[in-house]
C-alpha cells in the first residue's frame, strides 16, 4: 500500500479509532485502513495503546493521532460534504448530531470528537457560484438555518 503524498492529520484525545470507524460507516468512499499501536509509553499513553489510525473520509486520506488533551479541534478546520438532496443532507447531519454531536449554523455541525462538518447541498454551492441576486437570496436564506433546507434554498434561488 503506497503512502499518500499528502495526508490530513487529525488530533484526537484518545478516540481516533472510534472516530475513524464512525466516519467509515457514515460516508461513502471511507474506510479504516490500519490501526497502529504505540511501541512504548508516551506522554498521553502506554505501550500497546492505539497511537495512530490510517483512514479515508470521502476519499481523502487521513491519519488520526491519539495525542492526548493538549490540543482541541476548532472550526478552523472542517470537512465539507456535498449532498445532492434533502435526504442525503438529513442522513449525514442526523448521523453526526445523533451520535453525540451538536448542531451549529449555516449547515455546520460538530461530531462528538469536536470535529466540524459542513453538510452542504450542491444547490447552495451552485447558487453562490451563480452570483448576483440569486446568490444573495440563497445566502440570506442560509443565514437563518442550522441544517440546510434544500427546498427553502431552491425557493430563494428562484426568487
Amino acid at each position: 500500500m503506497a503512502i499518500p503524498k499528502n495526508t490530513i492529520c487529525l488530533w484526537y484525545e484518545k478516540d481516533a479509532e472510534a472516530a475513524a470507524r464512525f466516519y467509515a460507516e457514515t460516508f461513502p468512499d471511507s474506510q479504516v485502513k490500519a490501526v497502529h499501536r504505540a511501541p512504548s509509553d508516551y506522554p498521553s499513553g502506554k505501550a500497546g495503546d492505539v497511537l495512530t489510525v490510517e483512514f479515508t473520509v470521502a476519499g481523502i486520506p487521513c491519519l488520526g493521532l491519539n495525542g492526548g488533551p493538549a490540543f482541541r479541534q476548532s472550526e478552523a478546520f472542517s470537512f465539507q460534504i456535498a449532498t445532492d438532496d434533502q435526504e442525503e443532507t438529513d442522513r449525514y447531519w442526523n448521523a453526526i448530531v445523533g451520535n453525540g454531536g451538536q448542531e451549529s449554523a449555516c449547515g455546520w455541525c460538530k461530531d462528538r470528537w469536536g470535529l466540524s462538518w459542513q453538510i452542504t447541498p450542491r444547490t447552495l454551492t451552485e447558487a453562490m457560484a451563480a452570483g448576483g441576486d440569486e446568490a444573495k437570496r440563497a445566502f440570506e436564506a442560509m443565514m437563518e438555518m442550522g441544517k440546510i433546507d434544500v427546498a427553502k434554498i431552491d425557493a430563494a434561488r428562484r426568487g
